[in-house]
């Protein structure tokens, strides 16, 4: 169930600017109620006073006239209206007598009728105007009424001479059409009033917030921005600055939060850099004493005479662990090349071949796996690297194989995409919905820990920590896969959950003048020098 405060809220308008406008309209408008209800009520108030002082002078002469009226004799008009002299026009009189209304009229504003009807003596009261004259108090106090044929009336009763009750009343009909022009003049006057006073607000509240509306820019123009990749240049700052106000304390605050955060990634990106070079110098400095050390445990190996099991073992050890440093270092320079923005190549690659040699290759070395293609009967063809590209299948079936056990199913799918990327899997690269091939290998597996799901591109990251360096991977397989892709400028993500892991990379295909061979690019086998990145 939503909490009423949330309903309530979600009627206001959703800018800062709306909801200050809509403060200021409705604060102004019970202010203009307020008003209105106060004005309405003294207004009233002071008439009915008035009305209640007419009365008050009357002291119920003309209510007494009715019942007198037939004593005067030789005057049948005087005897019809009762005296009606000094009595203002609509003026109404009634006597009663133990509860019952014995006499009432009203004057007539036209006096010189013969009509006694006209002249209003006569009333013909309904039952419950009766009861309402019956029920009045003798106090001398004004009392609001409605009569059935006369309308809103201001009645005083008053004891008479003879035990009666002597009722008199005046018509509100001038009282009320005061009021009434007054709420309708009000309304009117409210309403321009709230009308400028919206205008008006919603001018100055606008001029008040631009500065923080620049913020906002600003603060989008960040957020847009690969703070995670590479050198980035920041905005500069907003240029409202005033501490006496707290849109400038706001932009204040935001210029240093703006500086401090520059400062972080000119660090980061200056220790990535110092990292990058080292990785780079390291690796083409161990390259040589690498080469070396082969060689020598290869010559040592071919020695002519017999050579003790223990010196033997020692040779091939230091072998088997050089080939595996040569590959790290190899692996190192790869990533450094990427990183520094060297191009690699692109040419015309037969995905679809691409992918038999390397299942065939993945099929020899896990011949207790089970490996599965799914490829259109015509050749998928992409421009790319060709040797980098079998480098990056060849990471993602040495993971399936490495990190699933023995009957593993695994599938490699190369086509067009069969779906949109994957909801909240971690996606590198910019490689858009339109133009792509999708290369995939899916296997039905024990799956990838889901901490590790979103960090699994990341260098260094192993997805078993316990397993042995010597027999494992250096954790900068799928970092190469990345940045290859990358390269390539496509993207690649992954998804796993127990009993399906998939890894899915998604290359654009776009036309051959798009993406010309590159004859710049740096060689893409090992084994010979590299220029230095």
């Amino acid at each position: 169930m939503i909490p009423a405060r949330t309903r309530w809220a979600r009627g206001l308008p959703a800018t800062m600017r709306g909801r200050l406008i809509a403060g200021l309209l409705v604060l102004l408008a019970c202010a203009c109620a307020a008003v209105g209800v106060a004005s309405f009520l003294a207004l009233d108030r002071s008439l009915l006073a008035g009305v209640d002082h007419q009365l008050a002078q009357s002291k119920g002469r003309y209510a007494a006239s009715l019942e007198h009226a037939a004593t005067q004799p030789g005057d049948d008009r005087y005897a019809a209206r009762g005296d009606t002299r000094a009595q203002a026009a609509g003026t109404f009189g009634a006597r009663v007598l133990n509860g019952t209304v014995t006499h009432a009229g009203v004057v007539s504003p036209r006096r010189d009728l013969d009509d006694v009807s006209a002249a209003g003596s006569a009333l013909s009261l309904s039952p419950r105007d009766r009861a309402t004259l019956a029920a009045l108090p003798a106090d001398g106090h004004g009392h609001s009424a409605r009569l059935s044929w006369l309308g809103d009336y201001r009645l005083m009763a008053v004891p008479g001479a003879d035990g009666d009750t002597l009722v008199t009343g005046l018509p509100l009909v001038e009282a009320e059409g005061i009021v009434h022009r007054l709420q309708v003049v009000e309304g009117v006057v409210f309403a321009v009033a709230l009308l400028v006073t919206g205008v008006a607000g919603a001018m100055w509240v606008g001029a008040a917030l631009r500065p923080l509306r620049r913020v906002a820019a600003t603060a989008r123009g960040v957020t847009e921005l690969p703070l995670a990749d590479g050198e980035v240049a920041l905005p500069d700052g907003v240029p409202y600055t005033d501490l006496r106000t707290e849109v400038g304390q706001v932009g204040a605050a935001f210029n240093r939060m703006l500086e401090h955060v520059g400062d972080a990634l000119a660090r980061r990106h200056a220790g990535e850099q110092r990292l990058r070079t080292f990785a780079a110098d390291a690796g083409h400095e161990l390259r040589t004493p690498l080469a070396a050390i082969r060689g020598h445990a290869e010559l040592a190996r071919r020695h002519p005479g017999p050579v003790p099991p223990e010196v033997g073992r020692a040779l091939d050890r230091i072998q088997a662990e050089s080939v595996r440093m040569g590959r790290l270092v190899e692996d190192m320079l790869l990533l450094a090349r990427l990183d520094a923005g060297r191009p690699l190549r692109r040419d015309e690659v037969d995905l679809t071949r691409l992918v038999l040699d390397a299942t065939g290759d993945a099929r020899v070395s896990g011949p207790d796996h089970r490996w599965r293609l799914d490829l259109p009967e015509e050749p998928v063809m992409i421009r790319g690297d060709a040797d980098r590209l079998h480098q990056v299948l060849a990471n993602l079936l040495d993971n399936a194989r490495r990190h699933t056990p023995a009957g593993t199913t695994v599938l490699v799918r190369a086509g067009a995409p069969a779906r949109e990327p994957v909801t909240g899997a971690p996606a590198h690269g910019p490689a858009g919905p339109a133009g792509l091939t999708e290369l995939s290998v899916i296997d039905d597996g024990p799956g990838i820990p889901e901490e590790l799901v979103g960090e699994i591109f990341e260098r260094f990251v192993r997805a078993d920590q316990g397993r042995s360096r010597a027999s494992g991977g250096t954790g900068l397989g799928l970092a190469i896969v990345r940045a290859v892709v990358a390269a390539h400028g496509g993207s690649v993500e992954a998804e796993s959950r127990p009993g399906r892991t998939v890894f899915r990379i998604l290359l654009p295909t776009p036309g051959p003048e798009a993406l010309p061979a590159g004859p710049e690019a740096f060689p893409t086998s090992g084994t010979g020098h590299v220029p230095h990145p």
